[in-house]
């Protein structure tokens, strides 16, 4: 078995290692570039890490909506981490070289964040919908076992969309040439680059991208129209007020991450060229996951208090 896929390996590319682009080619713009891009980089782990650590030290956090949080977090981080360090080291080198085996690694973790972001984004909905539309279920409804069960998929979906993408990507031809006119090996690029790319490919991946953003966008509008429709029925302005406040910070959330990436990847090549796809892509990738946890924790009590409460018992130490 071992030697057959080794030999479906070197039938499937020429190629053994890939060039990045990277963002651009103007000398004088890759060390400006390289700090702006490690100080969102830094602000990112911090943010992120930090948020995971509260989550983790607050018993009072420990209920589904944090659950949720938690793990949007370690995707922000993973994700985050699978593309900037690679991205930087652009910035600083000659050539951004980058082995076969490495760029299809790259692609998968690339891919499986994207879905799970997408579909943990969907879940952290669902969880917004019973709380406030049957809030007297909401302890039943969103037990233990049914938020593991919803990070069993969103994962789940993750790995399968991740093995589509990179499945679609590992029996293509590279003949010769090995520029990716990219930061990072993406999907578009890497179909551009093939010598043997069909409409079939394009037609797969159009395919994953539906079900992998189409499928939570359709479960997030679905739960904001029940929850649009609880709050109106409220009477009083400041529990409609309330109700709102708990949805903004994901609202913001979803608008950004899904924005960007439906602006890439639902549009064809030719009404969106490479170069605006990449400034599209840095959306996404860097400046989305870098934003969420700030987002949370400016617009949300419990974890302002929970900070507080922490950073006081670190100093009191």
């Amino acid at each position: 078995m071992r030697v057959l896929g080794q030999m479906a390996a070197e039938n499937s590319t020429s190629v053994t290692e890939f060039i990045l682009a990277g963002l651009t080619d103007q000398p004088g713009l890759r060390l400006p570039l390289f700090f702006l891009f490690l100080g969102f980089y830094v602000v990112n782990l911090v943010g992120n890490l930090g948020l995971i650590t509260l989550i983790g030290l607050n018993s009072h956090l420990h209920v589904p909506m944090y659950f949720f949080l938690f793990n949007l977090s370690f995707i922000d981080f993973s994700f985050s981490t699978a593309i900037v360090p690679k991205m930087l080291m652009g910035f600083v080198s000659e050539e951004n070289i980058i082995s076969y085996a490495g760029c299809m690694t790259q692609l998968f973790f690339f891919c499986f964040f994207v879905i799970s972001e997408s579909f943990i984004l969907s879940a952290m909905a669902y969880d917004r919908y019973i709380a406030i539309c049957k809030p007297l279920l909401y302890t039943v409804t969103m037990s233990p076992q049914v938020c593991l069960l919803l990070l069993l998929g969103v994962y789940g979906m993750g790995v399968l969309g991740a093995v589509a993408h990179t499945g679609n990507i590992v029996f293509l031809t590279f003949c010769a040439d090995n520029l990716v006119n990219h930061y990072m090996c993406d999907i578009l690029p890497l179909l551009e680059l093939s010598c043997n790319s069909s409409y079939i490919n394009l037609l797969v991946v159009f395919i994953v991208v539906t079900i992998g953003i189409g499928v939570p966008i359709v479960t997030i509008f679905i739960s904001y129209g029940f929850i649009l429709s609880s709050i109106l029925h409220i009477s009083s302005s400041e529990g409609r007020s309330k109700a709102f406040s708990t949805c903004s910070s994901h609202i913001i959330v979803v608008s950004l991450f899904f924005g960007s990436g439906a602006f890439m990847y639902l549009k064809p090549p030719s009404i969106l060229p490479l170069d605006q796809g990449k400034v599209s892509s840095l959306f996404y990738t860097i400046v989305v996951p870098m934003f969420n946890p700030l987002i949370y924790s400016l617009r949300n009590k419990d974890v302002k208090v929970s900070l507080k409460k922490t950073l006081g018992r670190i100093t009191f130490s």
